[in-house]
């Protein structure tokens, strides 16, 4: 029987993954946490080279021609002249689309969802996962793939495991075209926009609908405000709608009014006008805390990590989904490479951790004038 491998975290790596060791013929199952799923939580993503390679992998090539193509790069002052301008056309895919076509290149009975795992623990040639119900899993292999958070990373990297705040979030919005002001769609639409401040930037551009489309009307308009926040004032942001201070982010809906409120307040004194108007347009902003982290290892007995649960690199590097396929690519490659298991992680480590760590520096040096 072909081993049996455990994916914990159904996102975009987890399933990057599980599709590949899938089709290699190994007995491969995913549990994730969220209780609804994750379709329509994503944005636009800059597809790096290891993207492109996943999607010709697996026979949808033509998803790299699914995005929104910003021409040019401006940037602002904060009366909002465009003082620079870089002819540099990129294209944004959709991470929704990402996510939806892997999802259903996995058969349904390996992908489950409401299933939060609190606990691994080795046992001889397997591990063990407990879930929050009291059931457990083993399986030959248990992959973390469960991102910034994970639960699984103290089994492989010790109890205090935990990402480092760098001093600065980022306030990110997601707007319907329709609902962008038309001064603000003149002047941001079609480009890839920057303005820097001392200690804060923002930047937009549009990526696709939820539902793919790149069809001009049915887009999004996508921004990220990065700003600096102590960790008390951390805290009071961190803390959600229910009154509950979350660790790393909160997602559309949970952020208080108060602090929305004062958050748009902050974008129209502060941002070009341009900008504001697309903050001010945000029903549900949402939040991001920015934090770095590199492993000691990556692999502990039959524990591996992966994605963002091994490497937390800051987000200006753009290689989140990039690097959660290259650990996909070599974890499937070590695996039916070399038929020992035990050897297999190892050489997959030893190939993937001085990738992760060169990440997590380059986002350090990119972020250096934030934190």
């Amino acid at each position: 029987m072909p081993p049996r491998i455990l994916i914990v975290g159904g996102s975009i790596g987890g399933l990057f993954a599980a599709v590949l060791l899938h089709r290699a013929g190994f007995d491969v199952r995913v549990t994730e946490r969220s209780v609804h799923g994750l379709e329509g939580r994503g944005a636009g993503l800059v597809a790096q080279r290891e993207v492109f390679d996943i999607l010709r992998e697996v026979g949808v090539e033509h998803l790299a021609h699914v995005g929104v193509t910003a021409h040019e790069r401006i940037y602002l002052d904060q009366a909002g002249a465009i003082i620079h301008r870089q002819r540099t056309p990129q294209t944004q895919l959709s991470w929704d689309v990402l996510f939806r076509t892997f999802r259903h290149l996995l058969p349904d009975e390996r992908y489950h969802i409401d299933r939060q795992a609190v606990s691994v623990a080795q046992e001889p040639s397997g591990a063990r996962v407990t879930y929050s119900d009291g059931t457990e899993e083993r399986a030959d292999l248990v992959i973390g793939a469960d991102g910034v958070g994970s639960t699984l990373r103290s089994a492989v990297a010790g109890p205090k495991s935990r990402p480092t705040y760098v001093g600065y979030a980022t306030w990110r919005g997601l707007v319907p075209e329709a609902e962008v002001p038309v001064s603000a769609a003149g002047q941001l639409f079609d480009r890839f926009a920057f303005y820097e401040m001392p200690g804060s930037h923002i930047l937009g551009y549009l990526v696709p609908g939820p539902d793919g489309s790149t069809t001009a009307g049915r887009r999004r308009y996508n921004w990220v405000w990065y700003r600096r926040y102590t960790p008390d004032e951390l805290d009071g942001v961190l803390t959600d709608v229910d009154g509950v201070r979350r660790p790393f982010s909160l997602a559309p809906g949970r952020v208080r009014p108060d602090v929305a409120a004062a958050m748009k307040s902050d974008a129209a004194r502060l941002l070009p006008p341009a900008f504001a108007a697309v903050v001010a347009a945000e029903s549900r902003p949402f939040l991001h805390a920015i934090f770095d982290y590199a492993p000691p290892q990556m692999v502990s007995g039959r524990v591996a990590l992966m994605g963002d649960a091994a490497f937390v690199a800051r987000p200006h590097t753009a290689m989140g989904v990039a690097k959660a396929a290259g650990d996909a690519f070599a974890l499937r490659d070590a695996l039916t490479h070399t038929p020992d298991m035990d050897a297999a992680l190892a050489a997959y480590a030893a190939e993937r951790a001085p990738v992760g760590a060169a990440i997590v520096a380059y986002g350090q040096r990119l972020g250096g004038s934030l934190g």
